[in-house]
This record gives structure tokens, C-alpha cells and sequence, in this order.
């Protein structure tokens, strides 16, 4: 009688059971292709409801339809939501082509609590779009102003440098333009090529040159205004890996941005100071 080890034993096993296991599932295929039987695949379930983003860009054409007058815009911040990835300062950064020291969009980190129950808040912070702007009336040559539907910009092409505007703005949400690059010096080239790619702020094609606008002015966030006219969101909003902002015309009762601005949970920052912002934080 032949002696089987038990290491045999378990190889001679598994092999039975693969067979059988191969032989079955054979089988079964071939049964139904035999009787002609169709294979059911798992339905695909459909979204009941639009996203956000989805909504917020109807929200966006609706208000485009409406002379400039009658829409307003307002940007709106979940703070809970915000991990401090910093997508949103790479994006606008990209979009707008700001220089070294000109961040339209920083985020302030905050630590919350007492070791070892400590937290983090990041809050981003931009150009608060103000109704009643302290940067503006200060300004000797109007080089910035408040448009119809409320968002203050700057005319590069009047702007003369003379800094009052970022003095006056509290929320330090202005930047001087000094002609800086990233790379000058520090490669092959004076400066790198992506670095001459111009700016399309205001929807005017800006080369920065040294002696030319925008260098030697005042710059600062429009909500991408050059993007908003076209249709468009804001480019932080859309690479938001959190869905972290919201943006629309809050004189559209049925927009996105007046449901969550009449919550009960929304701040502005300054408020005390009467500058009107129209930047909201969902705490």
C-alpha cells in the first residue's frame, strides 16, 4: 500500500477542488449561453438630484441673463469642510499668474484647544468684495472702483502705485506688484518661459514687463471675473477638493449661495467695521 505524506495528501487536494471548482463554473457559463439566456449586469442607479457645483453653475447663467445692476455676487466659505490643502492658492495662482508675495487667496491656519485635545481651522481668506469698500474713496486717480454688481477691481492702466488702497483695507486683501519673478537667477534663463505666459485679468491680455502694468500696481481677487462673464466659475471654487465654496448672485432668491447665507450659522469677518463684506463663513 502506498504510503501518501500529508503534504501530498493537501496538494493532491487542492488541485481536486480547483478542477472541480473550474468545471463547475464552466458549466454554468455554458448553460446559459446554450439557452440563449441573457446575462443580467447590475443596474446603474441614477442621481435623484443635481450636485452643487451642478446647481451653482445654473445659478451662474441664470444671473448672466441679468443686467449687470441686478445681480449681485457673494462668495460663501464652508470652514468645516476646509482642510488646509492649499489647492485653491496653487489654482489661483495659476489662473491669475501672480508673482512672488501676491497671493489673492491665502489661507490662515488656527489652532483650537489645549494639548492634547487640539484641533485645526483653516480659514481661506480673499478679497471680501465689500458694499461699502474703504479702499476705494481713498484712491487719488480712481484707479478702483465698485462695479454695478458689486465686485471692486482695479484699472491696471490708472493705477499709479501709491498704495493707499492696500493701507486702507482691512482685511489686507491688497498686494503690490513689484516686478519679482520666481525663477530669475536661479536657472538657465532670466526668467523661466511659463513665467512670460500672460494674465487675462479684467479680460485684457497682460504680459508682465518691468515699467508696464500690472508690475508697479496694486493687484487683488475679482472672484476671476474674466472667467464669471464667460460663463465660467472661479477657478478656486472648481478645484476645491472639498466643495468648500459656493458662489452666485444672492438677488437670486432660488440661487444656492441666499439659501446658505440666510442659515443661521454664517459670520463675516469685520463686520463691526461697516465695510459690508460679501464674503460668508459657514461655521
Amino acid at each position: 500500500m502506498e504510503r501518501i505524506t500529508r503534504r501530498e495528501l493537501l496538494k493532491r487536494g487542492s488541485i481536486a477542488g480547483a478542477g472541480v471548482a473550474i468545471g463547475s463554473s464552466l458549466g454554468k457559463k455554458g448553460f446559459a449561453e446554450e439557452k440563449g439566456e441573457k446575462i443580467s449586469l447590475p443596474k446603474i442607479v441614477e442621481r435623484s438630484r443635481e450636485s452643487n457645483l451642478e446647481r451653482m453653475e445654473k445659478d451662474l447663467q441664470r444671473a448672466l441673463q441679468k443686467p449687470q445692476h441686478e445681480r449681485h455676487w457673494v462668495y460663501v466659505i464652508d470652514v468645516k469642510k476646509c482642510v488646509g490643502c492649499a489647492a485653491c492658492i496653487a489654482a489661483c495662482q495659476t489662473e491669475n499668474r501672480t508673482p512672488p508675495g501676491v497671493v489673492y487667496r491665502p489661507v490662515i491656519h488656527e489652532e483650537l484647544g489645549k494639548y492634547p485635545n487640539v484641533t485645526r481651522r483653516h480659514i481661506p481668506r480673499l478679497c471680501n468684495q465689500c458694499d461699502n469698500p474703504p479702499c476705494t474713496p481713498v484712491c487719488p486717480v480712481d484707479a478702483t472702483y465698485k462695479r454695478a454688481d458689486g465686485i471692486v477691481v482695479m484699472d491696471y492702466d490708472r493705477c499709479i502705485g501709491c498704495r493707499y488702497c492696500a493701507t486702507a483695507c482691512p482685511y489686507n486683501s491688497r498686494l503690490f506688484d513689484f516686478g519679482e519673478f520666481y525663477a530669475r537667477g536661479k536657472g538657465f534663463f532670466p526668467i523661466m518661459p511659463y513665467e512670460n505666459v500672460p494674465t487675462y485679468e479684467y479680460k485684457v491680455s497682460w504680459k508682465r514687463h518691468k515699467g508696464r502694468s500690472p508690475v508697479g500696481n496694486v493687484r487683488k481677487c475679482h472672484f476671476c471675473l474674466h472667467r464669471i462673464e464667460r460663463g465660467l466659475l472661479p477657478q478656486c471654487l472648481v478645484t476645491c477638493l472639498g466643495a468648500v465654496n459656493y458662489f452666485g448672485d444672492s438677488n437670486d432668491r432660488k440661487s444656492l449661495v441666499s439659501e446658505l447665507i440666510s442659515k443661521s450659522n454664517v459670520m463675516r469677518l469685520k463686520e463691526e467695521l461697516g465695510t459690508k463684506p460679501q464674503v460668508y463663513y459657514l461655521l
